[in-house]
């Protein structure tokens, strides 16, 4: 496979992702003025997200939804992006024409930790998550039977965080009210 010479340069970055995306097939995602390039989900990743929203569906509150391959942009700056494995918006969002969801309409984030994403990755799009001001995100980690649930994002941060093991419940915060089950979500190298 061959990637077309692009040069990326200051306002032309959402034109370089989106050709990306359509030579190669990699998810991209322009987090701080940088390109990350991702595969798309497979197998134990896209279980995680297949399970997770298996369990929300049955119960989100009225007027919400679950959406995949839906991008939040970096308020005030639509060249900077961010694509969630799972998103939590308004209902209407399903009859929507643009591409870009507004940060302030998400209700939870879910991001999986693809096998691999190196630390320093995860902590920066965390921090973009808070900085966007998505009131909540739930971040999954296969690889080690993890979860991470972040809330109140203030200053850039959250201030909330609760973690937990694969067997813990997650608890959702309003407007869910209702527990997530951790102990079904597959594991990385382990069978299932």
């Amino acid at each position: 496979m061959s990637v077309p010479s692009i040069h990326p340069r200051p306002g032309n970055l959402r034109v370089v992702a989106e050709e990306i995306e359509i030579t190669t097939g990699l998810r991209v995602e322009i987090l701080g003025g940088n390109l990350v390039m991702s595969p798309t989900p497979r197998g134990k990743h896209a279980g995680t997200i297949l399970r997770l929203r298996q369990q929300l569906q049955p119960r989100m509150p009225q007027g919400l939804q679950p959406f995949e391959v839906t991008s939040i942009p970096m308020p005030d700056d639509d060249d900077d992006y961010c694509t969630p494995d799972l998103i939590v918006l308004p209902e209407s969002w399903a009859d929507d024409d643009d591409w870009l969801a507004d940060a302030a309409d998400v209700e939870l984030a879910v991001e999986v930790i693809s096998q691999s994403e190196k630390a320093r990755q995860i902590t920066d799009k965390n921090g973009w998550y808070a900085v966007a001001g998505v009131k909540t995100l739930l971040v999954i980690d296969p690889r080690q039977g993890e979860w991470s649930l972040y809330t109140h994002p203030k200053s850039g941060e959250y201030k909330g965080r609760l973690d937990g093991i694969y067997g813990d419940s997650i608890p959702l915060p309003e407007p869910f009210g209702f527990e997530l089950d951790s102990g079904c979500l597959p594991r990385y190298g382990l069978q299932s």
